[in-house]
Protein backbone atom coordinates (compact mmCIF):
# COMPACT_ATOMS: atom_id res chain seq x y z
CA UNK A 1 0.00 0.00 0.00
CA UNK A 2 1.40 3.49 -0.57
CA UNK A 3 0.93 5.55 2.25
CA UNK A 4 3.15 7.91 0.99
CA UNK A 5 0.88 9.22 -0.89
CA UNK A 6 -1.47 9.93 1.78
CA UNK A 7 0.66 10.66 3.66
CA UNK A 8 2.13 13.27 1.42
CA UNK A 9 -1.15 14.58 0.62
CA UNK A 10 -2.24 15.54 3.72
CA UNK A 11 0.95 17.42 4.61
CA UNK A 12 0.13 19.75 1.30
CA UNK A 13 -3.03 20.33 2.66
CA UNK A 14 -2.00 20.81 6.51
CA UNK A 15 0.72 23.54 5.11
CA UNK A 16 -1.89 25.38 3.21
CA UNK A 17 -4.53 25.61 6.39
CA UNK A 18 -1.08 26.62 7.89
CA UNK A 19 -0.32 29.43 5.61
CA UNK A 20 -3.95 30.53 5.35
CA UNK A 21 -4.12 30.70 8.85
CA UNK A 22 -0.81 32.47 9.46
CA UNK A 23 -1.87 35.45 6.66
CA UNK A 24 -5.26 35.15 8.67
CA UNK A 25 -3.75 36.28 12.22
CA UNK A 26 -5.11 33.57 13.49
CA UNK A 27 -3.67 30.26 15.86
CA UNK A 28 -1.67 28.52 13.17
CA UNK A 29 0.92 26.16 15.20
CA UNK A 30 -1.33 22.78 15.32
CA UNK A 31 -1.84 23.57 11.52
CA UNK A 32 2.34 23.47 11.40
CA UNK A 33 2.72 20.69 13.48
CA UNK A 34 0.23 18.66 11.21
CA UNK A 35 2.47 19.42 8.06
CA UNK A 36 5.76 18.83 9.56
CA UNK A 37 4.32 15.72 11.43
CA UNK A 38 2.65 14.27 8.07
CA UNK A 39 6.08 15.94 6.10
CA UNK A 40 8.13 13.25 8.00
CA UNK A 41 5.72 10.51 7.77
CA UNK A 42 5.74 10.75 4.45
CA UNK A 43 9.92 10.70 3.74
CA UNK A 44 9.78 7.61 6.45
CA UNK A 45 7.25 5.75 4.26
CA UNK A 46 8.76 6.47 1.05
CA UNK A 47 12.49 4.76 2.73
CA UNK A 48 10.24 2.15 3.97
CA UNK A 49 8.99 1.47 0.61
CA UNK A 50 12.31 1.72 -1.23
CA UNK A 51 13.85 -0.82 1.70
CA UNK A 52 11.21 -3.19 0.57
CA UNK A 53 12.48 -3.11 -3.20
CA UNK A 54 16.13 -3.68 -1.84
CA UNK A 55 14.69 -6.79 0.15
CA UNK A 56 12.92 -8.42 -3.17
CA UNK A 57 15.72 -7.46 -5.26
CA UNK A 58 13.35 -4.58 -7.68
CA UNK A 59 16.24 -3.16 -9.52
CA UNK A 60 14.09 -1.70 -11.70
CA UNK A 61 12.56 0.03 -9.82
CA UNK A 62 15.16 1.19 -8.09
CA UNK A 63 16.75 2.34 -11.03
CA UNK A 64 14.32 4.67 -11.47
CA UNK A 65 13.70 6.12 -8.08
CA UNK A 66 16.78 6.15 -6.43
CA UNK A 67 18.44 8.97 -7.98
CA UNK A 68 16.30 11.27 -7.75
CA UNK A 69 15.88 10.43 -3.66
CA UNK A 70 19.68 10.26 -3.51
CA UNK A 71 19.96 14.14 -2.77
CA UNK A 72 17.47 13.66 0.10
Amino acid sequence: MDNWILFGAIAIVATFINLYMYTAGKGYKLAMEIGLSFTALTLCSEYSLVSRWVKVEDWAALANVVPSMEWA
